[in-house]
């Protein structure tokens, strides 16, 4: 089965610092207003997720004993769904609270287009239900 999100090394190396100084992690793929299209990083539960978010992915890190779960809002998944996601991170400060900010560093999101045969492979994505 295709995975709908990955992470670089760098954002692996990122979230393994972020894991021992702050707890388990998860993140929510912001909407677009403030933050432009950054996954935001938040300690595991502190953004709450309704019925109208999908978890697109839970990350396995090496290093990091619990996957760290990657969200969406469904209405910005239906524009998303035929695309793979890859969180980076790289220097400089993104917007809002974002865990990663006071490092210096910043999550952003690289991405390409399923192709064909992968996007058949890929499970049916339900809203509010996790994948």
């Amino acid at each position: 089965m295709n995975s709908r999100v990955d992470v670089t090394a760098e954002a692996a190396e990122l979230l393994r610092r972020l894991r021992v100084m702050h707890g388990p992690l998860m993140f929510h793929q912001s909407g677009g207003c403030c933050d432009g299209s950054a996954p935001m990083c938040y300690l595991a539960g502190e953004f709450r997720v309704g019925g109208q978010d999908v978890r697109l992915a839970e990350l396995q890190i090496d290093g990091i004993a619990e996957p760290i779960g990657f969200w969406m809002s469904l209405s910005q998944f239906e524009y998303w769904s035929h695309t793979h996601l890859t969180v980076d991170a790289v220097p400089g400060r993104g917007g809002g609270f974002s865990l990663e900010s006071p490092e210096g560093m910043r999550f952003l999101i690289r991405s390409r287009l399923f192709t064909d045969d992968e996007a058949a492979a890929l499970p049916a994505v339900v809203g509010g239900n996790e994948i």
